[in-house]
């Protein structure tokens, strides 16, 4: 039998999947943002006493764990990484503090975007006096221009040790075509101070870590992952070395927002952002596969976010088109999940400013102290608060009882911040606090869905986290989609959607060149530079992957370009036809995936006519998933739903006006094939299905559940005028 654990660390909830051979259990810890090992120890101990075991048992048993983390987003937000030294090329000292002309905006808010007055640049993270520039040049082929003083070298950093330097990053011109002055850097600070002396010092060499042509995003990703990795390093060990003593004795694997996994000693930290929901996202993927579903829109509703995200033709394929960690532009290739702060612990608030005007998150009320009514120190009232005023969640069946809600806090929560300012009742305030949250979701898909020329109704929603199934049905009327799947295993679905990625490694290079210059017909003829560097990626990636534990032979890849139409400022991600090059057809074959692809995706026409630009190289390494997560049939059971029924309770319907008893429904106790039409309310023991009254619940063959519309389709111009590429 194999075992293996998935987690999943969000801000509010810690989430785990425990896959013992056929067998699949569930928990969720409070996320202790203290000291997550904390949350993830206790997650693990409460699956393993649903499988009547000790923690020690569970994990002597365990294969592998793969683990989605926030430490790198939380060591980000404390600004509490170490303090860097950067050395560059003289004269380009101030890259990092010019920026882009985006730069302001990056990472901020649309309404924060739209304060233009009130925005500021991010505070960098490498302070200006721990800068210094070497007097070096390489030319933008690799030739040297200015040889490399090591004396220079050796005072810079001398220098920078002195001012407080907790490690070094070096980004010098050119140095991804010719990395021979980086190297010699690191060599240098080795001799000056080398792994047997305690004031060895790590260096991160940009050309290792961001082989591409982007100045800017270059430096920002080799700091990015300097900052962040002493800190990571220390508690990924410390996990580790916890989870050790307590009987697992494998590596421990972390998820990769580019969809896959690796181990710790394979991972940069820049690798852990959104890795959470990139595993939710290919999840769905992989179960709309088991359907034959393959248009799907992935709600993540948790207690902190909305994720969400697009399956199209069955496959993750977007890449965010400006992917930003925290603050900073990064050219990283990320599967593209999209964020608001809209979640159950989301913070309403009346904003005076603006005519009393109601609003709902960004700030969320986190894990501690959380909603008010889970009665542990806070006090702002929530969007889980007024879910409990409107009697969607049961406060003796929170998590299935295990913990207690207080539901006169949420009242008095949302009566002093919300109600008393707008001259409201508190259910009245509670049910705009519900609105608001629902319109900014179903804004957010529409408005994603518009910009990507999709037509909503061909898709389904897949509606997760431990607050989706709360919200679904509205925020998916927004849209006009007419039907929802969610799962037994939706509180805890990215965990659930980390145990079937595939072991995989990106590597990425830069490579500028024209490929094809319809004007002169010409096309690229250096054979030897495309198909050398698509060598020497293979070689790293074999490197890598052995190390994980697995033969060369297990080794599949993948290869994409980045590639742009003449002068034209952004480039596309292109499916490569071919993995070398060796003929002018080859090259053909790549323009034509060129115009394909620009044809689809930039809703346009393509410019045969024009010059078609290679900027860099894309390749995937990957060992597929052994363990899946194939959905067998059930066998027909009773339709009845009487033995389901828990009983009713008064909840809030805005179609009815107001409360009205509502059915209550056991979720285990419905059988395959059995339907529940809205209103109602189902109760699983880690999430509550809320249906509408436009809408049917029903369990499907799979033991999944399926909510369908009962209204009539519109036709409203938002939709209707839709550019889509699927009619």
């Amino acid at each position: 039998m194999t075992t293996t654990i998935d987690i999943d660390v969000g801000g509010t909830f810690t989430d785990c999947i425990v896959r013992r051979g056929e067998e699949i259990l569930r928990a969720k810890s409070p996320t202790t943002g203290y000291n997550l090992s904390v949350g993830f120890s206790r997650a693990i101990e409460q699956a393993a006493r649903a499988a009547s075991l000790s923690m020690e048992e569970l994990l002597e048993e365990t294969d592998q764990i793969r683990y989605s983390t926030t430490l790198g987003t939380n060591t980000l937000i404390e600004r509490k990484g170490a303090r860097l030294g950067l050395l560059t090329t003289q004269g380009v000292e101030h890259t990092l503090f010019i920026g882009r002309v985006h730069q302001w905006g990056d990472g901020l808010l649309p309404q924060e975007r739209r304060a233009v007055g009130r925005a500021r640049s991010p505070e960098p993270l490498v302070s200006p006096d721990m800068v210094i520039g070497l007097r070096e040049r390489l030319d933008c082929a690799g030739k040297v221009v200015v040889p490399l003083d090591r004396d220079e070298v050796r005072a810079a950093v001398r220098k920078l040790i002195h001012q407080g330097a907790q490690g070094f990053v070096v980004n010098l011109l050119w140095s991804f075509v010719n990395p021979e002055h980086e190297l010699l850097v690191r060599e240098i600070i080795e001799e000056e101070y080398p792994d047997t002396y305690m004031g060895s010092l790590p260096v991160f060499l940009s050309h290792e870590v961001q082989p591409k042509w982007k100045e800017y995003t270059r430096t920002v990703v080799a700091v990015l992952t300097a900052y962040l990795h002493t800190d990571m390093t220390e508690q990924l060990i410390g996990l580790g070395d916890k989870l050790r003593d307590s009987g697992y004795g494998r590596p421990l694997a972390i998820i990769h927002n580019i969809g896959g996994m690796a181990k710790v000693t394979r991972t940069r930290a820049v690798d852990t952002f959104q890795s959470g929901p990139v595993a939710g996202l290919l999840g769905s993927a992989y179960l709309g596969s088991q359907y034959g579903c393959k248009n799907i829109l992935a709600t993540d509703m948790g207690g902190t976010s909305f994720d969400f995200g697009v399956v199209e033709d069955g496959k993750a394929r977007f890449y965010a088109y400006r992917p930003v960690i925290d603050r900073w532009h990064v050219d990283l290739s990320m599967i593209e999940v999209r964020s608001i702060g809209a979640g159950g612990g989301s913070i309403a608030s009346v904003n005076k400013e603006f005519g009393n005007r109601l609003e709902v998150g960004p700030r969320g009320a986190g894990g501690f102290p959380g909603p008010a009514c889970y009665n542990m120190g806070g006090t702002e009232p929530t969007v889980t608060d007024a879910d409990v005023v409107l009697g969607y969640v049961n406060p003796g069946y929170f998590l299935g009882g295990k913990m207690r809600i207080d539901a006169a806090k949420a009242r008095d929560a949302i009566q002093r911040h919300i109600a008393a300012p707008l001259d409201a009742s508190v259910e009245e305030a509670a049910a705009s606090i519900r609105r608001v949250v629902n319109t900014n979701m179903g804004g957010e898909l529409l408005k994603d869905f518009l910009l990507k020329g999709y037509d909503p109704r061909v898709f389904t929603v897949f509606a997760y986290g431990g607050a989706g199934p709360v919200h679904c049905c509205d925020y998916t009327d927004m849209l006009n989609i007419r039907k929802i799947m969610s799962f037994p295993s939706a509180s805890v679905f990215c965990a659930y959607g980390s145990s079937v990625l595939d072991l995989s490694h990106v590597y990425e290079q830069s490579i500028p060149a024209s490929l094809a210059d319809p004007a002169t017909q010409t096309f690229y003829e250096d054979y030897d530079e495309f198909n050398g560097c698509i060598e020497q990626l293979r070689r790293k990636a074999y490197r890598d992957i052995k190390a994980e534990g697995f033969p060369e032979e297990a080794v599949q890849f993948a290869l994409e370009l980045e590639m742009r139409a003449g002068t034209q400022p952004s480039s596309l991600r292109v499916v490569s036809p071919v993995m070398e090059i060796h003929s002018v057809d080859d090259v053909k074959a790549l323009v034509a995936a060129f115009d394909q692809t620009y044809e689809r995706f930039r809703q346009g026409i393509a410019y045969p006519e024009g010059v078609v630009r290679l900027e860099s190289v894309i390749l995937r390494a990957f060992v597929p998933a052994t363990v899946t997560a194939s959905l067998p049939r059930l066998a027909p059971t009773s339709t009845d739903t009487g033995a389901a029924l828990k009983g009713e309770r008064k909840c809030y319907w805005e179609a009815a006006g107001g409360f009205a008893d509502t059915p209550i429904y056991d979720i285990s106790k419905l059988g395959v094939g059995s339907e529940v039409p809205g209103p109602a309310i189902v109760e699983a023991s880690d999430t509550t299905y809320v249906v509408t009254p436009s809408w049917m619940f029903g369990v499907d063959e799979y033991g999944n559940y399926a909510m369908t519309s009962t209204s009539s389709p519109r036709s409203d111009l938002a939709v209707a005028a839709m550019t889509s590429h699927h009619r």
